[in-house]
């Protein structure tokens, strides 16, 4: 039996919050040392967004594209975070357009329910899914530059966009040399599918794991988000990195996180979701919302300090 979620929302001059509070409810959960679910216990009042004038602001959606009822909710609440939190991009992390990929297809399954945020300059930055047709990279506002992988800068971030569908070599030794030439403070990669997962359904993709953590660990980077599983996730770190599932935006795959695992910060795959974060200095401040408008998780992650160590040959 699913409880009664209570939430309040607190608007501060310029800065976005809500206090939550949980009755019993399967809704939000983390997961312990030994893999038991948390105590239901009421839930703090969740981390603020700093909302600091010339921080990186930026919104995560993945798995968005299918055009449903369900999107264009998401949509609305995505929307309406933008005019308290308003951040100047967002991420997208495959998946972005489900099925038949003709124009229209386009204009309903993307610019009709972002319409708001397009309008209001907005830029998206794809990354493709396994859904995806690689043709999605000349489509101008995902600003891919008909790329399949390609870096972008943000004030003192850089991000590494990857196609994880066909992670050759070619790749691999193009993201070497973006990430040992890149001198940001902030290194930040995304992609499609998770390299942790506690997903029921698809799991680790440990073998890009093999490939890409390697690069990660040596170049400093310090945030990793991906989709593919229909659910939110905050992983433990692994080896000094965060790593984050969202892949909620328009489906979902209910109940599908490993009660079990011993991977999961906090998962939340009762409803769809997105993400709001911030780069404030040396901090990566987020929130996870539900299409309902509550946050379902929320924290600081801190900027990785690691020197990059030269490539042996």
């Amino acid at each position: 039996m699913i409880g009664r979620r209570i939430a309040l929302r607190v608007v501060l001059p310029g800065v976005l919050a809500w206090l939550v509070a949980v009755v019993p409810s399967g809704d939000v959960f983390a997961v312990g040392q030994a893999g038991a679910r948390a105590s239901a216990a009421p839930q703090p009042a969740v981390h603020q967004l700093p909302h600091e004038k010339d921080s990186v602001k930026f919104a995560v959606i993945g798995d968005s594209g299918t055009g449903g009822r369900q999107q264009y909710e998401v949509a609305e609440r995505l929307a309406s975070a933008w005019k308290a939190f308003p951040f100047t991009f967002a991420i997208m992390l495959g998946d972005n357009i489900y099925g038949s990929e003709r124009p229209q297809d386009f204009i309903r399954k993307f610019e009709k329910p972002y319409a708001p945020l397009l309008e209001g300059s907005v830029k998206f930055y794809a990354a493709l899914g396994n859904h995806d047709d690689p043709n999605q990279r000349y489509y101008k506002p995902f600003n891919m530059d008909g790329k399949r992988y390609y870096t972008f800068k943000v004030g003192p971030a850089r991000f590494f966009v990857l196609d994880s569908n066909y992670l050759d070599q070619d790749q691999l030794t193009w993201l070497q040399q973006e990430l040992s030439g890149s001198r940001e403070d902030w290194k930040i990669s995304y992609f499609h599918h998770p390299l942790y997962s506690s997903g029921a359904r698809h799991g680790s993709e440990v073998d890009l794991r093999t490939r890409l953590e390697p690069l990660f660990m040596e170049h400093g980077v310090s945030v990793v988000f991906a989709g593919h599983e229909h659910f939110y996730e905050r992983l433990k770190p692994q080896h000094g990195i965060y790593y984050f599932t969202s892949g909620g935006a328009a489906k979902l795959r209910s109940g599908n996180i490993r009660r079990d695992s011993t991977l999961t910060a906090k998962g939340f795959d009762t409803d769809r979701s997105f993400m709001l974060v911030e780069i404030a200095g040396e901090e990566m401040h987020f929130q996870a919302i539900a299409r309902s408008g509550t946050v379902v998780d929320s924290g600081v992650v801190p900027r990785v300090r690691r020197e990059s160590v030269p490539s042996k040959p």
